[in-house]
């Protein structure tokens, strides 16, 4: 039996997300039997994370793997999931796939990933391990600097017209009585 035909349906999306791979992750979508936020306990293989070339980060979920390669297609799905966590945390760097997404070497890959991420609703204000959020690791990109503005803009218009639409539903119609 070859290792991914006896893989549980949590490490073939991770395997998935590595490799980019959208038919396995809709074969594993299909199948169920997975958990989204899997996060995989056994550390980084070498080439978990190999845009960073270092054993330091410990991807903990598809999410993180798909962000920190580039892996747009699955990235894509995953982020259509509905009990998709778009913010979980690895353990080592206390990193977001958004964090790992500004990293990415590739300005055309780093800004379609990072603002797929922020479609999603990443969270810009989460720090790392070192206090660092998004903006201080992405220190110096200017189109990766920009999309975070526009995220947080939209988010912040987004709650405001929450609160408006919570003020003014009050009794009634409300506009004829003043």
């Amino acid at each position: 039996m070859s290792s991914e035909d006896g893989a549980s349906n949590n490490e073939r999306l991770l395997a998935a997300a590595r490799d980019d791979n959208e038919e396995m992750l809709t074969e594993v979508f299909e199948q169920g039997g997975f958990d989204i936020n899997f996060q995989d306990g056994l550390g980084n293989t070498g080439t978990a994370v190999a845009l960073l070339s270092t054993n330091l980060i410990k991807p903990s979920a598809a999410l993180h793997y798909a962000a920190s390669l580039g892996s747009t297609d699955v990235l894509e799905l995953i982020l259509e999931h509905e009990e998709c966590d778009v913010d979980p945390i690895n353990r080592l760097e206390k990193a977001t796939p958004l964090h790992l997404a500004v990293r990415i070497e590739d300005p055309e890959l780093r800004v379609l990933v990072v603002s797929s991420l922020l479609d999603a609703g990443a969270n810009t204000g989460i720090k790392d391990k070192n206090g660092d959020t998004v903006v201080e690791v992405a220190a110096g990109d200017v189109q990766v600097l920009a999309l975070i503005r526009k995220a947080r803009a939209q988010a912040a218009v987004s709650l405001d017209d929450v609160a408006s639409d919570d003020d003014a539903s009050g009794s009634g119609s409300g506009s004829d009585d003043d």
